[in-house]
């Protein structure tokens, strides 16, 4: 919601700027400024997903050294 009402924020500050200038340099304006907000809310999602990758990979190293000691138990089991 936040997000949103900054983005409709930033749109009509773009918008109500834009008057008196000509209408390239508008959209050029409102298209940095689209960019700006893009990038800017897009970065906590970044770091979510660098984040849950990293607890991935803990994960797998995990699930291999477990599944290691049960080779290594039924192993020495069925040695004996």
């Amino acid at each position: 919601m936040n997000k949103s009402l900054l983005l409709a924020s930033l749109i009509a500050v773009a918008s109500l700027a834009a008057c008196g200038k000509k209408p390239e340099a508008a959209a050029a304006d409102m298209a940095a400024s689209a960019a700006a907000v893009a990038a800017s809310a897009a970065a906590p999602a970044v770091d979510a997903a660098a984040s849950a990758a990293t607890a991935v990979g803990a994960a797998a190293s995990a699930a291999t050294a477990a599944a290691s000691a049960v080779v290594d138990a039924a192993a020495s089991a069925a040695s004996k």
